[in-house]
């Protein structure tokens, strides 16, 4: 695959005050071993002869379509400009440092000449440390596209495993949700036609939006709503609930069916095993921590309450707490948090907490 790229000024000047840096380090090698020579012209030379190599090959480069794994020519063209450039960078470059040198830092006297093996010297080091320069630059080019690749296949793996863990939880919904629609067929037929309708539309809204990773927490909010009316039909005033969130954070990305597997929860161990129900509340906030900004969405019942130990993951127990923990690390690493906490004078609060970010952020 061969491509032009856009010109990064930036880039290019951060190359050239590398290749200075380096340039100076020669002159310095070179007047280690020459120490009854001044060091002025060997850093004249240096870098004057460094500044147009790096000119002529990295600027271009530009001209030529490039390699995506290395953005350096393919085959001859690179060797050619490589060879261009370290010759042409050396003529020009002691051109510019003689003219330098004589009239300008009066380091030699007009009309002095070089010696043959000071030539020959120089020659040899433009020659090396054209050929090393390059190989750092087209070694750091390549070395930056392969970690490149390196977080897009770590990202497709990430979106991958989301996708997964999502396609876990909604199968899990549905077959609690027609467990509890079985019981009402044979103990309330009028009701359980009203789940069913409720229970349609439900899935009629999410498997008609985008299979995406992260959608607007406004929506992740709106599934939620249908999750609560769809219990509110088979419990009745057994079930209420509140949905507090900020115009602030509607945009915020989150995973999709982020919330759902902890309502779930609550209702499951925390409103069913009460005769009189209660009360469901759902709120987003933010935080400041070291970081940056978090964002808190919490999920706190008026149920029965934590156990003094919970249920080990399996069929209609903690599995959706263990998706959420896992899915927060899959996203957000050890960033990301789910805690649960009594509450007094009873019920359970899970909180969840990760790094806050804009829609705009990828």
């Amino acid at each position: 695959m061969k491509l032009r790229r856009e010109f990064n000024g930036v880039s290019k000047l951060r190359h050239y005050l590398q290749v200075v840096a380096f340039t100076l380090v020669v002159a310095t090698i070179q007047c280690t071993f020459m120490p009854d020579k001044p060091y002025g012209p060997p850093v004249v030379y240096s870098v004057l002869i460094g500044t147009f190599t790096w000119a002529i090959i990295d600027l271009g480069r530009e001209l030529i379509p490039s390699a995506a794994e290395t953005g350096w020519p393919h085959g001859w063209q690179g060797i050619v400009l490589v060879l261009v450039g370290i010759v042409v960078g050396y003529l020009a470059g002691t051109l510019l440092a003689d003219t330098l040198c004589v009239h300008y830092f009066h380091f030699y006297p007009a009309g002095s000449l070089i010696s043959g093996a000071d030539q020959r010297t120089s020659i040899l080091i433009t020659a090396i440390a054209g050929l090393v320069g390059t190989f750092y630059f087209y070694a750091v080019n390549k070395s930056a596209y392969l970690e490149g690749k390196m977080a897009e296949a770590r990202m497709h793996a990430s979106e991958s495993r989301l996708k997964l863990l999502e396609t876990q939880l909604e199968p899990h919904m549905l077959f609690n949700t027609l467990a509890n629609l079985r019981v009402l067929i044979g103990t309330d037929p009028a009701r359980a036609q009203h789940m069913l309708d409720r229970m349609i539309a439900y899935l009629r809204a999410t498997l008609s939006a985008s299979r995406s990773t992260q959608h607007p927490l406004a929506l992740e909010f709106e599934r939620l709503r249908d999750y609560l009316e769809l219990m509110a039909v088979r419990m009745g005033p057994r079930l209420a609930y509140t949905l507090d969130l900020p115009d602030a954070l509607r945009d915020v990305p989150v995973p999709p069916l982020l919330l759902q597997p902890l309502v779930e929860n609550a209702i499951r161990h925390g409103l069913e095993p009460q005769v009189e129900g209660g009360h469901i509340a759902v709120r987003a906030t933010t935080q400041e921590s070291p970081h940056g900004p978090l964002l808190v969405i919490e999920v706190q019942d008026t149920g029965a309450g934590l156990p003094a130990t919970l249920p080990a993951p399996g069929p209609g127990q903690s599995f959706g707490l263990a998706q959420v923990r896992e899915r927060l690390a899959t996203l957000h690493g050890a960033a990301g948090a789910l805690e649960l906490i009594a509450t007094q004078p009873s019920g359970t609060s899970a909180t969840v907490t990760f790094p806050l970010k804009s829609a705009a952020t990828p």
